[in-house]
């Protein structure tokens, strides 16, 4: 599969990238735990479909010394016991923020207040953004079909911001 676009081939395409990655960058550098962090971004990533942030956020976490069990849980998190009560939280809320079109109701209070049982005000703002931010990447990755497979850990860890 090729992609159907390359977005930092252009002018334009690199300076919406070096943009974005500089939230990402405030989001990684914040109290969210980065374990969180990770799992969330597989989670989304799982949903939406992204073979390039599935690779991307499997080998960057198994870098970071993230277990291949709990990576392969995440898909089924509900049903293990793998994760803490944070997590869980953090995970309820990524799928009910990335499945916004399925729930008329969007994200439900119960969730929220899991979440905020959880999480401080700085690790919320840095949770709903990053979750905003990966649905953003996987949408992208998904319309260009930007394939997964081939990515090598670290690669972005280098980009200014």
């Amino acid at each position: 599969m090729q992609p159907r676009l390359d977005l930092r081939a252009s002018a334009l395409g690199a300076k919406i990238a070096k943009r974005m990655h500089s939230v990402v960058l405030a989001i990684h550098q914040s109290p969210l735990p980065q374990t969180t962090q990770d799992l969330v971004m597989l989670r989304a990533s799982q949903i939406n479909g992204c073979g390039f942030c599935i690779d991307y956020h499997t080998k960057d976490a198994t870098a970071a010394g993230e277990t291949q069990a709990r990576l392969h849980l995440v898909a089924a998190w509900r049903e293990s016991t793998v994760f803490t009560e944070a997590e869980r939280a953090a995970l309820a809320l990524t799928e009910e923020g990335t499945r916004l079109a399925d729930a008329h109701t969007g994200v439900s209070d119960e969730t929220w207040e899991q979440a905020r049982r959880h999480y401080d005000e700085d690790q919320l703002v840095a949770l709903v953004s990053l979750i905003a931010m990966i649905n953003a990447n996987n949408r992208l990755n998904v319309i260009v079909r930007n394939p997964g497979g081939s990515y090598e850990p670290g690669v972005f860890s280098g980009l200014a911001n």
